[in-house]
């Protein structure tokens, strides 16, 4: 019979019949003492968490608590990124703090694209089962705190949010007690023989970044002579694609935040989308920006 026949007469010749592919012998199927995938990620766990709590059961809430649980998700390898990228900075190991970097970009395309799937809930949907909500919204996740903390938009007055969760509060005191990922960067710099202003090197970190025109100067070098700066010039622009995602994630978020509630104040007790909005105007790298602005051409 040949290949053709086979396939006619529902056999083919890679092991699939009416449609069915055979599990190969050597495939493990007895897991009554072995490691399992459900067991490796703790599933039982994992899918118990989501408990929707309106009444009757709104189908769209698993939408919302799904998205913002993986969003959290995201957020806990984003920090563990983020804080691992400084330790190489410290250590003066750039190429693996750039990994990090470039994993921390990946992950922040998913968390932007993410927002589509939530944009599907429509008004009257979320209307349904809002109130169940409470004073609940994203503005207390502490993850996302100490994410901004740790690229260097700090502000100690968050930490009153977390008051009535100590473990959350220590993670965002850590991140906001800790040289910023940007800080530990241009440490980087000095100790390779860049001029950088005892400024930037000796000040509060405690403190939200501000611009400091001086140091524009020196980065308008390293962008003048990138053959020379490879190093110093791949780092500045990998945080400005970090600091590029991130306001793209915001935007995004602002966008359907509006699509689905207008002008209606946040579950938290913000504006709302007027108070997102003005987010898009914190910056983490300002002079990594400004020094476009003196490069010729």
């Amino acid at each position: 019979m040949t290949q053709h026949e086979d396939v006619a007469n529902g056999v083919e010749s890679n092991g699939v019949e009416a449609n069915t592919r055979q599990i190969e012998a050597s495939v493990v199927t007895d897991f009554s003492d072995r490691m399992s995938y459900g067991g490796y990620l703790d599933l039982g766990t994992l899918l118990a968490a989501q408990r929707p709590i309106s009444r009757p059961e709104h189908h769209d809430e698993l939408l919302f608590i799904i998205q913002h649980q993986t969003t959290e998700l995201w957020l806990k390898l984003v920090l563990h990124e983020l804080e691992a990228a400084c330790a190489y900075l410290r250590a003066d190991e750039l190429a693996p703090a750039l990994k990090c970097v470039a994993r921390v970009k990946h992950i922040q395309k998913t968390l932007t694209e993410q927002w589509s799937v939530l944009a599907t809930l429509t008004p009257t949907e979320y209307a349904q089962f809002r109130n169940v909500l409470g004073n609940a919204s994203g503005f207390q996740s502490y993850q996302y705190r100490a994410v901004e903390f740790v690229l260097g938009n700090k502000n100690a007055k968050m930490l009153q949010v977390f008051d009535a969760d100590p473990l959350a509060h220590a993670v965002v005191r850590r991140a906001l007690e800790q040289p910023s990922l940007y800080d530990e960067f241009l440490r980087l710099l000095a100790r390779r023989g860049y001029p950088v202003p005892s400024a930037a090197l000796e000040r509060d970190v405690t403190l939200a970044w501000t611009f400091q025109p001086e140091l524009v100067p020196l980065f308008a070098s390293i962008y003048a002579n990138p053959d020379e700066h490879w190093a110093a010039y791949e780092t500045c622009e990998e945080l400005v694609d970090l600091e590029d995602n991130f306001q793209l994630w915001r935007f995004r978020h602002l966008k359907t935040v509006e699509r689905i509630i207008g002008s209606k104040t946040g579950t938290g007790g913000s504006s709302g989308a007027p108070f997102l909005r003005r987010a898009l105007e914190l910056t983490f790298f300002p002079e990594l920006f400004a020094v476009r602005t003196e490069i010729p051409g």
